[in-house]
């Protein structure tokens, strides 16, 4: 080999190294900043990380709201109306923040409860995140906490029509 490719040969082999270097970190970096959204029934059933950010939404449960009068700590209880999270915040709570809302809170969970970071409460009253939408449609529940006719994943009602069932059907397989 000629002292020309040689050369050639180790620009382009560092030319390489250094692209996959700087993906490599680049998809490492993105990791570390993809926030997951957990509902209450998914994080009481272990599948939401210990000790790793994500965020977390649901209802406000009514009367489960307590905070300090001398610090800025809340403490309250989101609900997908089957299973609850206890959330610690400490800070100011927004302003549309109240029981029987809507609200996505960042945090970590640490087995016991979810240690918030962040609450984000919805804007006006048509308004719900849609994370927290879905995760009540999937469940069955209306933003009330009632049942609905429409339970993805779950046994459907009897009252349930034979064109709502192909409906239901369709909208599963895709």
């Amino acid at each position: 080999m000629t002292p020309k490719r040689k050369q050639r040969l180790y620009i382009v082999t560092a030319i390489v190294l250094l692209a996959a270097l700087a993906v490599g970190l680049t998809l490492y970096a993105l990791r570390a900043n993809i926030n997951a959204f957990y509902t209450p029934t998914q994080i009481a059933n272990g599948e939401a990380p210990q000790g790793r950010q994500f965020r977390a939404g649901g209802m406000v449960r009514d009367g489960s709201v307590r905070r300090d009068n001398e610090t800025l700590d809340a403490i309250f209880t989101v609900t997908d109306f089957d299973h609850d999270v206890t959330v610690h915040y400490q800070g100011i709570l927004p302003d549309l923040f109240r029981e029987g809302q809507g609200v996505v809170v960042m945090g970590t969970f640490d087995g016991d409860h979810l240690e918030a970071s962040e609450v984000l409460a919805k804007h006006d009253e048509k308004y719900m995140p849609p994370e927290v939408s879905d995760a009540l449609k999937a469940s069955g529940r209306d933003v009330s906490g009632n049942r609905t006719g429409n339970m993805a994943g779950n046994e459907s009602s009897d009252k349930m029509t034979g064109s709502s069932v192909v409906e239901k059907a369709s909208r599963e397989a895709q």
